[in-house]
């Protein structure tokens, strides 16, 4: 008997949840310590908000960078 294509998706299916059931769970953790001197090297960023030669485009905000694990 030939499997049909419903029973192989159904296969599918389950092993990818399986899958997922069995991954390890992502997390990030800030380092307290790296955010605070990272904030302090930040503060001096904060003139180049408004850049003069294109005042109508936004400009990253200098603090966020800090943010990344």
């Amino acid at each position: 008997m030939l499997p049909s294509p419903r029973r192989a998706v159904a296969a599918a299916i389950i092993a990818g949840g399986l899958g997922l059931l069995a991954a390890p769970a992502a997390q990030a953790v800030v380092d307290p310590f790296a955010v605070s001197a990272c904030l302090t090297g930040a503060t001096a960023d904060v003139a180049t908000l408004v850049d003069p030669a294109a005042p109508g485009v936004p400009a990253e905000v200098p603090a966020v960078s800090c943010l990344q694990p």
